[in-house]
């Protein structure tokens, strides 16, 4: 049974072998650009944001300080950490779509059901990630707001990890399912159904997302994973349904 870290290992050297190597640079040189901007921006703007955050803590919390700034400071790098990943996908999904067609064709020996070529591949993508983006932001909304409500923000850290691991599995096992024809509903009902499989590749990608510059790389072979992971625990679920 293919586990998540193998399926990231796996996955990583799949995605710089060659004849599947010209497909990352594209995606490298986005996230590059997307990562030096939002590093610049928030070093300008991080220590303002911790200030703000713990003026809003009720004198009667005060003891609780020493607890309270941990666990702020851990809420602002998680939402920051998931802003950045967010607006990476959104600009790189036509490549890492395509690239998740073309590494089916290479791990499976099999075409992906929707075999579309780069041009129709890049439409969807961005259609889809728009849809992605309409089920995860109220969601992260909620939880923005958890974060600020004095005493119920001690669970803020774990719930914004959990959620993370959701969307990072939605994310990338996404772009298979995509391909292959099933609905963005039957995709979150397959990754309920194997729920284990789902939560343990999202946190490992997660915590991918979280090793500085080494991300920009590690995250195609996310991708090539998530067909790894696609092949061994989804596809023969059931049936895909037409999008």
């Amino acid at each position: 049974m293919l586990d998540a870290v193998t399926a990231l290992a796996r996955g990583t050297r799949l995605a710089y072998s060659r004849g599947l190597r010209r497909y990352v640079f594209v995606p490298i040189v986005i996230n590059l650009l997307v990562y030096a901007a939002m590093l610049r921006y928030v070093l300008a703007n991080f220590g303002g944001w911790l200030e703000g955050w713990m003026a809003m803590v009720p004198g009667w919390l005060g003891w609780l300080e020493w607890l309270i700034w941990p666990l702020f400071l851990v809420s602002l790098v998680v939402i920051v950490f998931f802003t950045f990943t967010l607006v990476t996908h959104l600009i790189a999904a036509p490549f890492y779509g395509f690239l998740a067609a073309k590494v089916e064709r290479v791990a499976t020996g099999r075409p992906p059901l929707d075999d579309r070529g780069l041009a129709r591949t890049a439409v969807d993508a961005l259609g889809r990630e728009l849809v992605k983006l309409a089920y995860i932001l109220p969601r992260a909304l909620l939880l923005f707001l958890i974060s600020w409500i004095p005493g119920v923000n001690l669970a803020a850290p774990l719930l914004w990890a959990l959620f993370s691991a959701w969307v990072m599995a939605i994310a990338y096992l996404d772009y298979p399912m995509d391909n292959n024809k099933v609905s963005f509903a039957e995709m979150r009902r397959r990754l309920a159904a194997r729920w284990w499989p789902s939560l343990s590749y999202g946190g490992c990608v997660t915590l991918v997302t979280w090793i500085p510059l080494a991300n920009l790389f590690l995250l195609p072979g996310a991708v090539s994973g998530a067909v790894l992971m696609w092949a061994e625990h989804y596809r023969d679920l059931e049936s895909p349904v037409a999008r």
